[in-house]
């Protein structure tokens, strides 16, 4: 990358969405722009976990103008994240596509873990280099994440379905506090977050750090009472609750530093905030500068080479995991490539994004088997779809279960799948490799041409006669995998010369 480039994070919250603009300079993001609108899409669910148009619309507005000011931005350049409102509601595809064609860039949805990560990654580099061992909290809108880690790598994440907006939603509903509600919200916020006391006990870090939202509008708010700058102790925390007590509700809240956009969901984030620090045993919480979308930020220099590639790691911590034989998949890794390299230009745009995930699912297509041989391409599509892996979204961990679920056997399953040119591409790249490999040995493929008609949706592979002579059960499994293709929106021809 480039000294200069520009980079664009954005975190779609449950509460805010925030744009993070910076430019690359020696390893390094400077801030160049940040935006923050308060959207609320986590509190317009229907009690279908529908979100409400009113809600959406409240999103796609703001990413409008988020898409104003990404003008002339390249796709590499912006990374746009979604969390907890966006994996729970039921029609997110809705909010996603409408979204996506806003902002005019594409929107992940990352799971907990992923973004408890990232948050950490945030943090962790805007922190003074350090042995110590880190806990770092994140109360969002709707789900709160919780990591142990020290220096820059996170060893323990951890999210939870508790946050500013649905507690305040919940136990506050009119805005009124009482020290029966305020109790009750602490005490349920400590039932769903029990099992942190275990995973997250005080001998286990040095120092806490909480990050944006509702740790940030406390502290504002303590700092401007005379309290410590920069940090939250139990004492500031116990008086900020006998204010919101006295005020009675939250329109009558009179503090310096509470913001309109934080009022509504104060009393629930608070109540959170208090009860994680209760049982945690945390006396004093600093405030970190990072978040979610400066991981983001620093992610994407990894991605585009800078340093590894996270996803590269997951991948062979997988394949070690459940104990992938690493010669075939690297045998199908390697054929597969090359059959896609026929098909899609070294220099078009999506090449190497093709053949990295590619990679990936010729590595694991045979995670499965530590299951059962049979249907381990099932086997291995559910895992997948259910690993936390580090650094893929929940898209790209369905796409890459696609792959090893359509490696073998018919390809009705994935019919809903197969009009994207680029996923066929791989499919089929794949699955020739497979049959290829399947003696488990270098094959001789060096005289094989695949071949693409756009026009006509055809695939075209074609072999010497010769060789069909010397490897007559790789000749039949290709004559086999003909068949596959036939009836489908793309079709497969063998070709014998």
């Amino acid at each position: 990358m480039n000294n200069g480039t520009f980079l664009a994070a954005i975190d779609l919250g449950s509460n805010s969405f925030r744009l993070e603009v910076g430019r690359f300079d020696h390893g390094q993001i400077q801030r160049v722009d940040y935006l923050k609108e308060t959207v609320r899409l986590g509190n317009g669910f229907d009690e279908d976990r529908n979100l409400s148009l009113e809600a959406m619309t409240r999103g796609w507005d703001c990413l409008a103008r988020f898409a104003e000011r990404l003008a002339g931005f390249e796709p590499g350049q912006v990374r746009a994240v979604a969390t907890q409102t966006l994996r729970e509601a039921r029609n997110r595809d809705v909010f996603l596509k409408r979204g996506q064609q806003v902002l005019g860039f594409p929107i992940e949805v990352i799971a907990g873990t992923e973004e408890a990560r990232l948050i950490y990654q945030g943090v962790a580099h805007l922190l003074p280099q350090s042995a110590e061992r880190r806990l770092v909290i994140d109360i969002g809108g709707r789900s709160t994440e919780l990591v142990l880690g020290c220096g820059t790598e996170a060893q323990h994440t951890a999210s939870y379905r508790v946050g500013s907006v649905t507690w305040s939603m919940k136990y506050f509903p009119n805005g009124e506090f009482t020290e029966q509600s305020l109790y009750r919200a602490e005490i349920a916020a400590q039932a769903v977050l029990d099992e942190a006391l275990s995973n997250y006990p005080r001998q286990q870090w040095d120092a806490a750090y909480g990050a944006s939202g509702t740790v940030g509008a406390v502290a504002d708010i303590l700092a401007l009472a005379g309290w410590p700058e920069g940090q939250i102790t139990t004492e500031g925390l116990h008086w900020l609750v006998k204010c919101l007590l006295r005020a009675g509700s939250a329109n009558q809240v009179q503090l310096a530093g509470l913001k309109d956009d934080r009022r509504a969901v104060l009393g629930g984030g608070v109540s959170v905030l208090r009860g994680l620090m209760d049982l945690l045993k945390i006396d004093t919480l600093q405030v970190a500068q990072g978040a979610l979308r400066h991981g983001v930020l620093l992610e994407m220099i990894e991605r585009q080479g800078q340093t590894s590639d996270a996803r590269d790691v997951s991948v062979q911590r997988l394949a070690r995991k459940f104990a992938v034989d690493a010669k075939q998949a690297a045998r199908v890794a390697a054929v597969a490539e090359r059959l896609l390299g026929q098909l899609v230009a070294p220099d078009a745009p999506e090449a190497t994004g093709l053949q990295r995930k590619l990679r990936w699912a010729s590595t694991l297509h045979e995670v499965g088997m530590a299951i059962s041989n049979s249907d381990y391409h099932k086997h291995g599509a559910y895992i997948l779809e259910n690993a936390d892996t580090v650094g893929f979204s929940l898209p790209e961990l369905h796409r890459l279960g696609l792959l090893v679920l359509g490696h073998r056997g018919k390809l009705k399953k994935l019919d809903a799948e197969l009009e994207e040119p680029g996923f066929v591409m791989q499919l089929l790249a794949l699955r020739l490799a497979v049959i290829l490999c399947h003696a488990r040995q270098d094959p001789q493929d060096q005289g094989l041409t695949l071949a693409y008609n756009a026009k006509r949706q055809r695939f075209t592979l074609t072999v010497d006669e010769a060789w069909t002579i010397d490897f007559p059960q790789s000749a039949h499994l290709l004559r086999q995998e003909n068949l596959a293709w036939q009836k489908m929106l793309w079709s497969f021809e063998l070709v014998v010369q």
